[in-house]
């Protein structure tokens, strides 16, 4: 999957932030990547393959 910095991605679960916000931005691409929730700002590190498996679909 391409990921780059700025594309908008939807995830299959919702960030545990109060509100369901399944929408994120990509922040940092590499062996890991760094998303940010749209909702709250909170910023999250995970590696490639299992953000691959969480990703439903890309936004942008």
């Amino acid at each position: 999957m391409n990921l780059s910095v700025g594309d908008k991605i939807e995830t299959k679960k919702n960030h545990p932030c109060g509100k369901k916000s399944f929408v994120f931005t990509v922040l940092r691409v590499g062996a890991d990547i760094k998303i940010k929730c749209d909702n709250c700002g909170r910023e999250v590190m995970f590696p490639r393959l299992k953000i691959e498996k969480m990703i439903k679909k890309i936004v942008q």
